[in-house]
């Protein structure tokens, strides 16, 4: 039987970069695998584009 599939919408602005690669990798340590992270990134000043479009990669 196929799994649901779930968005996980995550804002990114101004977040400090040690606690978004741990939102984003406790995202992805979840059993349910049909899942797709949406990462919303609208300028923030920081490294944050960075990091997003790494995981994106």
């Amino acid at each position: 039987m196929e799994q649901p599939k779930i968005s996980i919408i995550v804002p990114v602005y101004k977040v400090p970069e040690r606690n978004l690669r741990k939102c984003i990798e406790s995202i992805m340590a979840q059993t349910m695998t049909a899942i797709e992270i949406l990462l919303v990134d609208d300028g923030s000043p920081d490294n944050c584009g960075e990091i997003c479009d790494w995981y994106a990669a």
